[in-house]
């Protein structure tokens, strides 16, 4: 085989590798684990991050059930609701919320969270009950109003020891993997028994919603 064949073949393989290990999935996994890494140090250097914040901020959400339903029904609904509302409402309450843990670490006063966070379970459940199907932007409205007293009761309880970019990070993936939740559940609605499984289940959000709020939880 003459020697220019050889070379050719051989640039042609280097080519496809390099192509083969330049996809875009692959790239931005190593840029992830770099930032982890590069991240890391400074993390143990400074005592905050993952168990300063990060893992608090994740598990505030988990272990309040007040916060679980709510941030379940969010999800529910906008499957309920579909297309855009399925995506629209789980990207609305975690950014208002966000907003309302700022007004919260700042010591900024809004009335009535506890009512507000609890009547956010029986409205929202109310709506998944009786399968209500509200424009896209007065349900966008509806579900950021509520947001606002969830984010605000994440951000009085910061710990004091808590990074507190750290802890919000945590508190806003631990609200998309409910809303998550929610979605998943509302896809339920395209089997013969789904509705009624999906009407159940928003029964049960404005009951626990309902508990919290006359103080019986």
């Amino acid at each position: 085989m003459p020697i220019t064949n050889q070379i050719t073949r051989q640039d042609n393989r280097t080519s496809g590798f390099a192509a083969r290990n330049t996809h875009p999935a692959r790239t931005a996994f190593v840029a992830l684990a770099a930032a982890l890494l590069t991240a890391s140090p400074a993390l143990a250097h400074t005592g905050e991050g993952m168990t300063g914040g990060f893992l608090s901020g994740l598990m505030h959400p988990i272990f309040g059930w007040d916060h679980v339903v709510a941030m379940v029904a969010v999800g529910l609904w906008g499957a309920v609701l579909g297309s855009p509302a399925i995506w629209i409402l789980p990207i609305t309450f975690p950014l208002i919320m966000a907003l309302g843990a700022a007004l919260g670490i700042a010591g900024i006063t809004v009335p009535f969270i506890e009512v507000g966070i609890a009547l956010s379970g029986v409205v929202l459940g109310l709506l998944v009950l009786f399968l209500v199907r509200a424009p896209v932007a007065v349900a966008g409205v509806i579900v950021a109003f509520f947001a606002i007293f969830h984010g605000y009761a994440h951000g009085t309880e910061l710990p004091a020891a808590a990074n507190p970019y750290a802890y919000a990070v945590g508190f806003v993936i631990a609200t998309g993997l409910l809303h998550a939740v929610g979605i998943a559940f509302g896809a339920l609605n395209g089997q013969p028994w789904g509705k009624m499984a999906i009407r159940a289940g928003g029964a049960v959000i404005a009951l626990v919603g309902g508990a919290f709020l006359t103080g019986f939880a």
